[in-house]
């Protein structure tokens, strides 16, 4: 059976504005660095591919000897520190309900397990972090169905596809038998690079980002008596009508393997 594969932040729950920034702010107020990010200022860190990196973006030479930051060892010791706790922090506002799922997201997860499709996470933020979104987002059960990739196990985070070539090897599905639904340039680009078919679900982050090479592009996935998906993208002319549904994602994925039918024709197929 097909694989269906999430990317987390911003794709299960809108974790970003509401939960990993506030929980960076938090962490560096507690442990004294005088920085603050602004919405607008976040909007150019989740270009940062993990949250360790993100924070050692702020090391200018004088914060470091602010801190007093003396040496390699002392600044990597500092940034897993300060991670740890952003980590907690994180965490607890998950749980707090401050970050509802993303439209969509519990629904086509029961579909795609209904139906027997394997399903998965593939994420660089903290695996605990992960784990916390997908079960508020999809409930306990349908969590314990989930194969997890997340954090540093892979020597690259995105752009690079370095945690989707591993979950496609973990979970012995081949490329064109796997879709991803991701939400930024960032995550498409892990996701093609690694041969992937991949739905974006932009949010308020990454709407105006390039998303050339995604097999389709909404505003989310859609529930049928909540918020319809607008279709922003539709290069294989499936025709979303409100919701993307396991059928939309299984005519993507015949749509992939046969790259002379890539591109919408006068024969266009709707899918309810």
């Amino acid at each position: 059976m097909p694989a269906l594969i999430f990317d987390c932040d911003g794709v299960l729950a809108d974790t970003e504005q509401y939960g990993h920034l506030p929980a960076f702010n938090r962490t560096f107020s507690e442990f004294g660095v005088p920085v603050q990010w602004s919405v607008d200022e976040y909007a150019e860190k989740v270009k940062i591919g993990g949250g360790k990196e993100r924070m050692r973006s702020i090391l200018t030479p004088a914060l470091v000897a602010e801190l007093s930051l003396n040496d390699d060892s002392s600044t990597d010791a500092a940034i897993l520190a300060w991670h740890k706790r952003k980590t907690e922090i994180y965490k607890g506002l998950v749980e707090s309900g401050v970050m509802p799922a993303r439209p969509g997201i519990a629904r086509i997860v029961r579909e795609a397990h209904d139906a027997g499709w394997t399903l998965a996470v593939a994420s660089t933020s903290a695996e605990p972090a992960v784990r916390a979104v997908l079960a508020h987002a999809v409930g306990d059960n349908l969590a314990s169905h989930f194969a997890v990739f997340a954090g540093d196990i892979v020597p690259a985070k995105k752009p690079a596809p370095d945690i989707y070539l591993l979950a496609l090897s973990e979970l012995r599905v081949p490329a064109d038998d796997a879709i991803v639904v991701e939400d930024s340039g960032n995550g498409l680009r892990a996701a093609v690079g690694a041969g992937l078919a991949t739905v974006v679900t932009v949010s308020g982050f990454t709407r105006e980002e390039d998303f050339t090479g995604a097999a389709l592009v909404v505003s989310s996935l859609g529930d049928p008596d909540g918020e319809q998906a607008e279709v922003l993208e539709d290069p294989h002319g499936v025709g979303v009508r409100g919701v993307v549904t396991l059928a939309t994602l299984q005519a993507l994925l015949d749509a992939s393997r046969a790259p002379s039918a890539s591109h919408a024709s006068s024969t266009r197929t709707e899918i309810p």
